[in-house]
C-alpha cells in the first residue's frame, strides 16, 4: 500500500484520460494521492478531483516560479477558511533560486504569507526548495509551524537534510534516487532516519532513470519504493510500514480508518 505525497494529477496527461489514470493508481495499490496546486488557476480542479475520488487529497498553494497576484493569495486564504473536507496541506510553496531573474523578495513575500496561513489553520506544507536550502531552513525555523511538512524533491547534502529533519520536516523521496549518478542524493537517502522519509513521484515530472523521456506516472511509486529498499538496510516490509505511518502522522486529515481497513 502506497501514498504518493506529491503528484500533479491535475495536469493534462492524467485529466485527459481520467478514468484510465484512476484505474492505474488503484491497480498499483495506491491508497492515497496528494495533489499540490501550483497556481490559483488549478484550485478548483484540485478540489473537484479530491471530492470525486476517495484516494485523492488536495493541497493548495502558489508555486514560487509561477506569477501570482495578491488576489490569488486572497483567494487561497478564503478557500482555506472554508475548510474543505479533503484539503490536507498548503502547497506547493517555497523558494526557487535556479533562475536568478525571478525576484527573491517577491518569492519570500508569497512564501511567508502561505506559511502564516498554514500555521493559522494547523496544516502541513509541501515545500519546493531549489538551490535555496540555507534560506529555506532559516524561513522554516522562524515560521515554527506546528504541523511542519515535506521538503519535496530533495537533492541536497546529508547535512542539509538533517537540518530540516531536526526541525521536524520529512524528506520527499522520488525518482531521482533511481539515477546512479545522483550519488549525493542516494547516499543521503540511505543514511537519513527512516522515520523522516515519505514517498512521492512529482508526476508527470521527475521520471525514473529507466523511463527517461517518458511521462512520469503516480503508479511508478512502486519503482521508487523498490529502489529505496535497495539503498536501505531495513527490510522492505519495515520500510513500507514505517513510511505509511510517517505519511499518516504528518497528513493527519487523510482518512486513516479507510486505509487501515484496506491494509
Amino acid at each position: 500500500m502506497f501514498i504518493d505525497t506529491h503528484c500533479h494529477f491535475d495536469f493534462p496527461p492524467f485529466t485527459d484520460h481520467l478514468a484510465d489514470s484512476i484505474d492505474k493508481i488503484r491497480q498499483a495499490d495506491i491508497v492515497g494521492l496528494i495533489i499540490p496546486a501550483v497556481s490559483a488557476n488549478y484550485f478548483n480542479t484540485v478540489l473537484q478531483l479530491a471530492d470525486n475520488y476517495c484516494e485523492i487529497y488536495a493541497a493548495l498553494g502558489l508555486h514560487p516560479i509561477y506569477q501570482h497576484t495578491m488576489a490569488d493569495l486572497e483567494l487561497l486564504t478564503n478557500i482555506v477558511k472554508t475548510k474543505p473536507k479533503k484539503l490536507i496541506a498548503i502547497g506547493e510553496i517555497g523558494l526557487d533560486r535556479y533562475d536568478l531573474s525571478i525576484d527573491l523578495q517577491q518569492q519570500l513575500s508569497f512564501f511567508r504569507s502561505q506559511l502564516a496561513l498554514a500555521k493559522q489553520f494547523d496544516l502541513p506544507v509541501l515545500i519546493h526548495s531549489r538551490k535555496a536550502h540555507d534560506i529555506m531552513y532559516h524561513e522554516l525555523h522562524r515560521a515554527n509551524l506546528p504541523c511542519r511538512g515535506v521538503i519535496h524533491g530533495f537533492s541536497g547534502s546529508y547535512q542539509q537534510a538533517m537540518q530540516f529533519v531536526k526541525l521536524g520536516y520529512y524528506i520527499g523521496v522520488g525518482g531521482v534516487i533511481s539515477y546512479e549518478r545522483a550519488n549525493k542524493t542516494r547516499n543521503t537517502i540511505a543514511q537519513l532516519p527512516l522515520e523522516s522519509l515519505v514517498l512521492e513521484t512529482d508526476a508527470p515530472d521527475m521520471p525514473l532513470s529507466s523511463r527517461q523521456g517518458q511521462i512520469n506516472r503516480p503508479e511508478y511509486i512502486t519503482e521508487v519504493f523498490k529502489t529505496l529498499t535497495q539503498l536501505r538496510n531495513e527490510s522492505a516490509e519495515h520500510i513500507r510500514s514505517t513510511i505509511l505511518i510517517n505519511t499518516l502522522t504528518l497528513f493527519n486529515r487523510i482518512n486513516r480508518m479507510k486505509i487501515t481497513q484496506n491494509k
